[in-house]
């Protein structure tokens, strides 16, 4: 078996590993950080310039016609710059499932846009992680000429820059559905949320009285389930590729910076407790890459991945904290600085973990898969 990747991945790792190095250094993103801007628009102009805004859209509408690991590749690299653009929530939660049941007219429409850089796109799916009690929903009542939503989502990453939202819906007679909305059109009001961690920019959606044409419509009536447990794999595994490239370049960062300071004339990495300590973020940042590669691999390969992906996410939401909480404490008084860069970096990581739920939250979700079915009892043992 071939664990290598193939040369067109490489070559993708590595062209996007320049991009971000070459603009998010970390007296830019200090900049940066001091003014009202959220996303860096140049640097999203130069990933749709250099074609990886398209990584994952079939040729035939501008994009490389790659796929998932290839998408994930770009997504460690970000991670590892915490690089200010809105990837995620366009190539993965918007982008994937167009390219996957969305019609013709809609990749041409959508995708193009999305390759070329000039269309930013997401998915108000973050009620799926909320308690019942304070979930939101839209009601899509059909018409003769079309559709009319209404209704509210809550903390649609991303939603305050997004052009066009994918939007899960209760449809006749309770069916579920999903859409795509334009955010300019009459009947979308969008409420800017600052989530307050690292300065993404989320946004409650609310239609009222929103009417859209049956070309709006993504999928068929009733697949809308479908659709959305199809995408939430891929969404956890994307969340998990960041936090991989957040980790990692945490930890690098930090063995660098106690094997250079030096307290009693000798360096702090010298002493046992801090190298047990690194040695400790050593393992867990290989945990996370090597689960969250695994469920990359069955997703890409069309395999049951339910189970991987619940213990990547395990493993993306418990050693994270970790990872980044030693990563500051090795750091000291440096580490508590909010401008100093490792700081950054915890806060991407704790970022990604509140997205993906807690870690108690995905045992618990973990054990009832298991439960449920033997055989992936024994293929979670395998891992």
């Amino acid at each position: 078996m071939d664990f290598n990747f193939t040369d067109d991945q490489n070559a993708i790792k590595e062209l996007a590993c320049q991009i971000f190095t070459d603009r998010t250094t970390d007296e830019f993103l200090l900049n940066f950080s001091r003014t009202d801007s959220t996303y860096d628009d140049e640097l999203w102009k130069t990933l749709a310039e250099q074609g990886l805004l398209g990584v994952a859209v079939p040729e035939e509408f501008g994009g490389s016609g790659l796929g998932l690991v290839e998408l994930c590749l770009v997504l460690e690299e970000q991670g590892r710059r915490v690089a200010p653009v809105p990837l995620h929530s366009s190539l993965i939660l918007a982008g994937l499932p167009i390219g996957q049941f969305g019609t013709e007219e809609q990749k041409q429409r959508y995708l193009g846009a999305l390759a070329s850089g000039d269309a930013k796109l997401t998915a108000a799916i973050a009620e799926v992680g909320m308690n019942p009690a304070i979930q939101t929903k839209v009601i899509a009542k059909q018409e003769s000429e079309g559709w009319v939503l209404n209704g509210e989502r809550s903390v649609v990453p991303d939603g305050s820059v997004a052009d066009h939202i994918v939007v899960p819906a209760e449809g006749p007679r309770g069916k579920p559905v999903m859409f795509i909305v334009d955010t300019a059109a009459p009947g979308v009001v969008l409420q800017s949320v600052d989530i307050g961690l690292s300065g993404e920019r989320a946004a409650h959606l609310r239609l009222e009285n929103l009417v859209v044409g049956h070309d709006a419509l993504l999928g068929e009536v009733g697949q809308g389930d479908e659709i959305l447990d199809w995408l939430l794999e891929r969404a956890n595994v994307g969340q998990c590729a960041l936090q991989v490239g957040v980790t990692e370049e945490a930890m690098k960062r930090t063995a660098a910076y106690i094997t250079e300071r030096k307290q009693f004339g000798i360096p702090l990495g010298s002493f046992q407790a801090l190298a047990m300590r690194m040695a400790d973020s050593y393992i867990d940042v290989e945990g996370i890459r090597s689960t969250y590669w695994l469920a990359m691999w069955r997703l890409s390969e069309g395999l049951d991945a339910r189970a991987e992906v619940r213990i990547a996410k395990w493993w993306a939401c418990d050693a994270a904290h970790r990872v980044v909480c030693t990563a500051q404490h090795l750091h000291g008084g440096m580490g508590a600085d909010i401008e100093y860069p490792i700081h950054r970096f915890f806060l991407m990581a704790k970022l990604i973990s509140y997205s993906l739920g807690n870690a108690s939250q995905q045992l618990e979700q973990l054990g009832a898969l298991l439960a449920e079915d033997d055989k992936l009892g024994f293929r979670a043992l395998e891992v």
